[in-house]
């Protein structure tokens, strides 16, 4: 039975880590020309919520399995904390797909592109 639960963890962390892998394998700067992303805070009770667009400028593959990185920031633009949220049901190519996740308090907010899969390429 032990061995039955190593093996699961393991599985799920290999998971896991080839998931976050994909946006990794870009740069910041490739990941900009591949996507654009809108977004704003609004109060929300009990925490505010980052929503927004996220547009994929990829005219011939829709991305699929996206995940954002949302950084809390401090007033000197310092990261203070993170989470990620899905975007539901992807970004079809040369469109745009909505987001939205409710945050802790922080001066501002940075969101970017933390993974994602282009539908069409093998995946």
């Amino acid at each position: 039975m032990r061995g039955i639960r190593v093996a699961l963890v393991l599985v799920t962390v290999s998971l896991m880590a080839a998931g976050s892998a994909v946006a990794a394998n870009y740069a910041q700067e490739t990941l900009d020309r591949y996507f654009r992303i809108e977004f704003q805070v609004s109060a929300g009770s009990p925490r505010p919520v980052v929503s927004g667009y996220i547009y994929n400028m990829n005219g011939g593959l829709p991305a699929d399995r996206v995940r954002l990185s949302i950084e809390r920031l401090d007033a000197a633009g310092q990261v203070i904390g993170s989470s990620s949220t899905w975007v539901l049901g992807g970004v079809p190519a040369g469109n745009r797909a909505y987001f939205s996740a409710p945050v802790e308090p922080a001066a501002s907010y940075r969101v970017q592109v933390l993974s994602f899969d282009w539908v069409g390429r093998g995946t």
